[in-house]
Order: structure tokens, then C-alpha cells, then sequence
């Protein structure tokens, strides 16, 4: 062993691999070959530089050495163990997976469910310009891209539903206090605070499933939390109409405070903790209790690394994977283009129902059902597409299992959304019959949520250790999109109306959207191969 190696090593970790040496050689074991074979595990281990934050999916299922010949580690219990999220039985694994995914469906409601009331807020708050109002709107989305910078750290520290369960109650209070504000200062606060508690899904949601699903049974699970963030803001405007057609703007943010404290009280009662270092850590801990042996640890223990560190290493390893990762790069801008693509359509839709159309507020928000439709229509369809594809592909090569094998359907899904664009953007503006303009934008959110879910699920397979940070990275390029695409629509459609309007929009989708899976599919494999980061082929 190496002095540099041995001056990285905790004391604890040395001690144990002696003791183990001790205790091997009184029994008469070739106890100095084991010996090596433990040292060599721990000089692997540290020279990697894997901390605990970056070991939440792998290890469930590496059965390493030291976890055989350390007496003191507690590990799961066998590869059946049922504590381990992985083993649980469907039905329980899909209610943890419905169950974060309304989570994640409720506080994107609110982020849109506003957009019929702009008009009214707007008079009574005496907000002046249209920039002002469209920033009612998208600054909640842009708490987005704070919130998980800090909340998915701190899941990964103190375990995922206890710091679900007080954000999500840290959005139910400012979300409240939105339907009392006096004043449009307090409603931008408001705005904001809730939506860095409303952010917490977004952090830990996809961190939840790679806990709680194996490779080859997460797609149709990540289809499902991935709908959710897109059908929320599709939907919520539809009853934010009738609202506002029929009682007052602040009834928006009292009845979503209504449905999340139903959502907070359930999970409360029954969503369980998934995440593997916290289940290990409350188990060791109880066998301290009851054996008197306070050298048990589990293989997530750090104790050289502080709160702080850890919190920061973290922090910054979305910014790490955003800044040297070509993958996330190319994937993360997609994907901000057309989340922010989102917003900017449901940012638009008053102005052309209520203008254009001479619609009233409540029979105009009937619209919305189009986007809803194309989610619907594009989650049934494109989520047993991709695991089919990648089932064949995998079968195809022999067993072998890859990233890749989810580009394949990315390529229609990039399609879909320029296309939908071009229709929605010239029926509107040769104000055709309003079922037109309709059809457009439900195939703008079939190839919308198609192309969102290769993306998620390919950032998930090829970063399966990193896989929270890399969709951390991911979520604030398109929440940062989220917030800034509607406060330049206004000026962009005054000067070049729905149609021009759309097809800028469209091109920029062409260019963007028809490389991306080319690349992947060409250079995908050998980037990962060359990451650090990225999982090899498994």
C-alpha cells in the first residue's frame, strides 16, 4: 500500500482491515492473502475519489468484498433483503412512484394556473407593463433553478421524504400567502418562495425512482413522474379560467393550497424513505442500540467530511457535469428549449383565445385541453414504445445494455415539436377555425413530452450514479428557459405575429432537436467511455 494511499485513508478503515488480518490469522485462514485482498479494495475505493453523495444507486447492488469480511459493516441482508427499495413489491414501488408524482404534478399546477388571471391581477395590483405581468408568471419557475441546487444535496444528507415532506410544507405556505398579497412586491416574493419549496420534486424525484426501480423496469416509471411536470402546467390554466371567470384571482392559490395539503398530509401517513444510505444508517444505529457495538458503520460513512463539504461537493457537481459533459451539454439545452417552448405557448394562449378568438375566459381555457391531450396521447404511446425498442436493441446485442438504446425514439419526438409549432403558429395568425390552432399544439406536446422522456431516461442511464446531479444540471438550463422564454413573447409576437413568431421558434427546434440524437447515436458511447461520471455498459 502505497504512503500517499494510506495518508488518504480514514483511520477507521485501516483499523479494520488490520483487525480483519487478526482475526482471519487465530483462525487458521490463509489470513495474509485475504488480507491483501481487503487492502487492495480500500486502496480502490479512495483512489477513485467516489464520495457517499455520488454512491445512492450502484451500491445497492456492488456486494463488495468488505462487506463480506468486515464483521462490523451493515449491508442489506442478501440480495432478497425487502428492506431495500428495490426489492419491494410492485404495488408498493408504484405507490412511491404515484406518490412523488404528485408532488411534482401540484407545484408545476400552480406555476401556470395563474396565467387566466394575469389580466385581473394585473388591474387590482396595478402592474403596469406586460413584462411586469408575464413575471408573475415565470418567476416561479425561475425558484426552479435555485431550489435543487441546495434540496437534492441536502436528500442525499438527511434522506429524501423528510426534506420532500418540509419543502413541499415551505411551498404551502407562501403559496397561501400569494392569495393575500396586497401588493405586487409581496406577490413576486410570495411567488418566488413557493416555488423554491415547489422546486423539491423536481430535485428528488428522479433521485426516488433510480432508488426504488432496476435499469430494465424504469422506463414506464419515469414516463409517469416525467408527465407530471408537463401535464400540470398544461392543465391547471383550464381551471384557473373557470375561477377566475366565477370568483375571485385568489381562489387560484387557495384551492391549490387545498389539493397540496391532501397530497402533504398523504405522504406524510405513507410515503416511505428510499433512499439507501438513510435506511442503512437508521438500521445501523438500531443495532448499536441493541448489540452495545458501537464500531457498526455502513459503507456510506464519512465521518472526515463535514455538513458543509458535503452540502458543497454536491452544489457544485451539477456545475461540473453542465460544464465538461457534452451529453448533458447538448441534452440540457434540448431540453430548455422546449420546456421553455412550454411556457412560452401557455404564456400566449389568453392573449389569442380572449383576443383573436373574442373567447371569454372560461370557455377559452377550454384550449388547454389540446396540450393535455398531446401529453396524454404522447405518455401512452411513446413510454412502452421506448422500453420496447430498448428491449429489442438490447436482444439484438446479446443482453448488452445501453443509453443509447433510448435515441431511437427521440427522433420523432424532436420532429413532432417543430411541426406543431408551424401548424399551431400560421392557423392562428390566418385565424383559422380554433380547432386547427388546437391540433397544432397538441402535436407540439406529443413530440414535447416524447422528446422529454428519451432525455430524462437516457440522463438516468448513462449517469446512473450521478444520475440526481445530471438531472439537477438539466432542470436548471430549463427552468432557467421556463422563466425567461415568456417575458420576451409579448415583443416577439407584436413584431412578428403567430405565424413568423412560431416558425423562429420552430427553426430553432430544427437545429437544435435533429443533431442531438444523430450525435448520441454516433458518439454517445464514446463519450461516456472517456466520462468519469458516466455508468459503462451494463
Amino acid at each position: 500500500m502505497s504512503g500517499r494511499n494510506l495518508s488518504d485513508h480514514s483511520i477507521s478503515d485501516v483499523a479494520a482491515v488490520y483487525d480483519t488480518k487478526a482475526a482471519l490469522d487465530s483462525s487458521g485462514s490463509n489470513g495474509s492473502d485475504l488480507f491483501h485482498e481487503t487492502s487492495r479494495d480500500v486502496d480502490s475505493e479512495d483512489t477513485e475519489d467516489i464520495d457517499i453523495l455520488e454512491l445512492s444507486l450502484p451500491l445497492e447492488k456492488k456486494e463488495t468484498k468488505r462487506s463480506i469480511k468486515e464483521p462490523n459493516l451493515v449491508t442489506w441482508d442478501g440480495e432478497g433483503d425487502p428492506e431495500n427499495p428495490k426489492n419491494w413489491s410492485a404495488p408498493k414501488k408504484w405507490f412511491t412512484t404515484f406518490m412523488v408524482s404528485s408532488f411534482t404534478f401540484i407545484t408545476p399546477v400552480s406555476s401556470s394556473m395563474v396565467a387566466p388571471a394575469l389580466g385581473t391581477m394585473a388591474a387590482e395590483l396595478q402592474i403596469m407593463s406586460d413584462v411586469e405581468s408575464q413575471l408573475v408568471l415565470s418567476i416561479f419557475i425561475l425558484a426552479y433553478a435555485v431550489g435543487p441546487l441546495f434540496l437534492g444535496p441536502m436528500s442525499e444528507i438527511y434522506g429524501r421524504v423528510p426534506v420532500l415532506q418540509l419543502a413541499n410544507l415551505f411551498y404551502f405556505v407562501f403559496n397561501l400567502a400569494c392569495g393575500f398579497a396586497k401588493t405586487k412586491s409581496q406577490l413576486l416574493a410570495f411567488r418566488f418562495l413557493s416555488g423554491l419549496g415547489g422546486s423539491a420534486p423536481l430535485a428528488i424525484g428522479g433521485g426516488v425512482l433510480a432508488d426504488t426501480w432496476r435499469a430494465h423496469e424504469r422506463g414506464k416509471s419515469l414516463a409517469v413522474y416525467s408527465l407530471a411536470p408537463l401535464l400540470g402546467p398544461a392543465v391547471a390554466p383550464i381551471a384557473g379560467g373557470f375561477i377566475v371567470a366565477n370568483s375571485t384571482w385568489r381562489w387560484v392559490f387557495y384551492a391549490t393550497s387545498i389539493a397540496d395539503a391532501v397530497i402533504q398530509v398523504v405522504g406524510a401517513f405513507f410515503l416511505r424513505e428510499t433512499y439507501a444510505p438513510k435506511i442503512l444508517y437508521q438500521k445501523c444505529e438500531k443495532l448499536k442500540k441493541q448489540t452495545g457495538n458501537l464500531n457498526l458503520r455502513t459503507e456510506y460513512d464519512d465521518g472526515l467530511r463535514s455538513l458543509s463539504s458535503k452540502l458543497l461537493i454536491s452544489a457544485v457537481r451539477p456545475f461540473r457535469l453542465l460544464g465538461t459533459q457534452p451529453i448533458v451539454q447538448v441534452l440540457a439545452i434540448y431540453m430548455a428549449y422546449i420546456y421553455g417552448m412550454l411556457f412560452l405557448v401557455l404564456s400566449t394562449f389568453p392573449t389569442l383565445w380572449t383576443g383573436r378568438y373574442q373567447e371569454s375566459s372560461g370557455i377559452s381555457s377550454l384550449n388547454y385541453v389540446a396540450i393535455g391531450v398531446g401529453f396524454f396521447i404522447g405518455a401512452q404511446f411513446g413510454a412502452p414504445l421506448n422500453d420496447c425498442i430498448f428491449r429489442r436493441l438490447k436482444a439484438r446485442n446479446k443482453g448488452l445494455e445501453k443509453p443509447e438504446y433510448r435515441v431511437p425514439l427521440m427522433v420523432p419526438g424532436s420532429m413532432l415539436v417543430p411541426v406543431g409549432l408551424f401548424w399551431y403558429g400560421w392557423s392562428a395568425q390566418m385565424h383559422t377555425h380554433w380547432i386547427l390552432p388546437d391540433i397544432g399544439v397538441g402535436i407540439f406536446a406529443i413530440g414535447n413530452i416524447v422528446a422529454f422522456q428519451c432525455i430524462q431516461t437516457y440522463l438516468v442511464d448513462a449517469y446512473t450514479r450521478y444520475a440526481a446531479s445530471a438531472l439537477a444540471a438539466a432542470t436548471v438550463l430549463r427552468s432557467l428557459a421556463g422563466f425567461g422564454f415568456p417575458l420576451f413573447a409579448p415583443t416577439m409576437y407584436k413584431a412578428l405575429d403567430y405565424g413568423w413568431g412560431n416558425s423562429v421558434l420552430a427553426f430553432v427546434g430544427i437545429g437544435l432537436g435533429v443533431p442531438a440524437p444523430l450525435l448520441l447515436w454516433r458518439f454517445g458511447e464514446t463519450l461516456r467511455q472517456k466520462s468519469p461520471f458516466a455508468a459503462g455498459d451494463s
